[in-house]
């Protein structure tokens, strides 16, 4: 049964607090859970107010499958939600 991670390092240009970025990355990962079926947290960069580093899992019974579902999370973030920009993202499978 393979473990799928996505690795995301975002870039939140405008945030100018903690505050306001909590606000923007919230709601993002609030859908991502809802729309995809995976979990997500903040890994990284938790004081920085214009970046983050976010981890999305994925178990699935296809290696298949779960590669797929992990790369259309970064097609869905480019696409609604314009205000993150993905820097760079990661995938593993184990």
């Amino acid at each position: 049964m393979p473990v799928g991670l996505l690795t995301l390092h975002l870039q939140i240009p405008g945030c100018t607090s903690l505050k306001e970025k909590r606000g923007r990355l919230k709601p993002l990962m609030t859908r991502l859970h809802r729309q995809f079926n995976v979990s997500v947290a903040e890994m990284d960069h938790q004081d920085a107010w214009q970046e983050s580093l976010i981890a999305c899992a994925l178990v699935n019974h296809s290696e298949k499958l779960t590669r797929n579902n992990l790369q259309a999370i970064h097609q869905w973030i480019e696409n609604y939600w314009p205000d993150v920009l993905v820097i760079q993202e990661w995938i593993e499978i184990y």
